[in-house]
């Protein structure tokens, strides 16, 4: 079976995704923004944020360079949170549980090759 030349990415993200993705963008950068080896990260996540918070489309397209870097991050997330829902007490672990399982739904849902 031959492999595919191109890959889509397109995607459709409900307002609740869009919510939570321009919040971790803006997290992403308020943590980058103070060292410059994180220039061309910036510069993916802000065009990210620009693309989601675009009213007038309904379907977001990415580069493959944007989709790369968020889902790295995402998932450097994911493993972060599962090691503090782990390791914490109570209301930590309630926390984080919430959070843990949306971002882990996103990539889930969107992100799986």
């Amino acid at each position: 079976m031959a492999k595919s030349l191109f890959k889509n990415y397109s995607y459709q993200f409900d307002k609740n995704e869009k919510k939570i993705l321009v919040t971790f963008c803006k997290t992403m950068l308020k943590q980058m923004s103070s060292d410059e080896r994180f220039y061309i990260d910036i510069r993916s996540f802000n065009s990210i944020i620009d693309k989601l918070n675009d009213p007038s489309s309904e379907e977001i397209k990415l580069t493959k360079d944007e989709k790369t870097k968020l889902v790295f991050r995402l998932k450097e997330n994911v493993d972060h949170m599962k090691k503090q829902v782990g390791k914490g007490f109570f209301l930590k672990r309630w926390l984080y549980k919430s959070a843990y399982s949306q971002y882990e739904s996103l990539l889930k849902n969107h992100f799986t090759d």
